[in-house]
């Protein structure tokens, strides 16, 4: 592909620079999980939520603090529990009787990132509560309406798969609303060990300073909006994305009969700001058809629904994912 890109040598410089510190704090605080650092990274770069899902003790909660404490902002942590309530979040009014007026007290949704523990205990009407925050960067408070942060506004979700009972799965609209959906697998035995190794020397415990600045990330998101993007490209991404919608509608297609619901335009919206990323983690200021391949997964496994034909014949979603993809030529 012909670089056309617009980025200065001084501005490529430092957005490596920025990577490789985010990528060197998570690297000394988590073990393994390179996709998960590649999936978070990225996403910071995009400016998008981030949804991370494992079963329990893999390091989520561990590995989205860590990549937080990397920039120096404010950062909330909302432990999901099913009895909490939309204003425990945005925030609610409180009736002040020395003053005899209400007073607003904003929530701990107002941060620049916001861990969000378990976000599939919290009720539907909870996380409904985050619609407007995510997709809207505001929330409405007795009918007043008080805007996110402007510089950064990421939310990182985790929630656990396998657990039912006090559990409300996401609606596929809240699911949208995340750029990227990533899935933590168990670390190797060689890793275990060196989780080990660092939790007797202190290594994941000890607190460690920022090592950038909220101007920083500004400034690097910036930069990536300005990675050059080929027509053959778009026309590329928009493909697969019209594939997975052709495919549920297509019983002959060989991964139709598995799909209920294909991906929605957020979803092309996705793949390009997540290509763009890719393309400079990798060194380059313009788009390849590999940095689409390499973001599928994190980009439509949470967009795709399957039917139960899918449960039945063990299919997975990164296996129909697959199959869409290979179903469109690559330029």
């Amino acid at each position: 592909m012909e670089n056309k890109s617009n980025i200065s040598a001084e501005d490529f410089e430092y957005s490596r620079e920025v990577i490789r510190k985010l990528s060197g704090y998570f690297e000394n605080k988590v073990v393994g999980q390179q996709h998960l650092k590649f999936s978070l990274i990225a996403a910071i770069i995009s400016d998008g939520h981030i949804l991370v899902e494992s079963v329990p003790g893999l390091a989520k909660t561990t590995a989205a603090k860590a990549i937080s404490d990397a920039v120096d902002g404010k950062f909330s942590r909302i432990q999901c529990t099913p009895d909490l309530l939309p204003g425990d979040i945005v925030g609610t009014q409180i009736y002040n009787q020395a003053t005899g007026r209400f007073e607003t007290i904003l929530g701990p949704v107002f941060a620049n990132f916001i861990l969000l523990d378990e976000v599939n205990r919290s009720s539907a009407k909870t996380q409904s509560a985050m619609l407007e925050a995510m997709q809207e960067k505001q929330v409405t408070i007795g009918g007043e309406t008080y805007r996110m942060p402007e510089d950064i506004f990421i939310v990182i979700a985790t929630q656990n798969p396998i657990e039912q009972e006090g559990t409300y799965p996401l609606s596929e609209a809240q699911k949208d609303r995340f750029l990227i959906k990533e899935v933590i697998t168990y670390p190797t035995a060689a890793e275990e060990v060196e989780i080990l190794n660092r939790i007797e020397t202190g290594v994941i415990s000890r607190v460690d300073p920022p090592v950038l600045s909220i101007a920083d990330i500004n400034r690097v998101q910036d930069i990536a909006e300005q990675v050059y993007v080929d027509d053959a490209i778009k026309w590329y991404i928009s493909g697969i994305v019209v594939a997975s919608r052709r495919a549920c509608r297509n019983p002959e297609y060989e991964m139709g009969r598995f799909i209920n619901a294909g991906a929605s335009p957020r979803a092309s919206i996705a793949f390009l700001k997540m290509a763009k990323a890719a393309a400079l983690m990798d060194g380059r200021t313009y788009v390849i058809p590999e940095d689409v391949k390499a973001v599928r997964n994190q980009v439509l496994r949470h967009r795709i629904g399957l039917n139960y034909s899918a449960v039945v014949d063990n299919v997975t979603v990164e296996m129909v994912i697959d199959g869409i993809v290979n179903s469109v030529k690559t330029p």
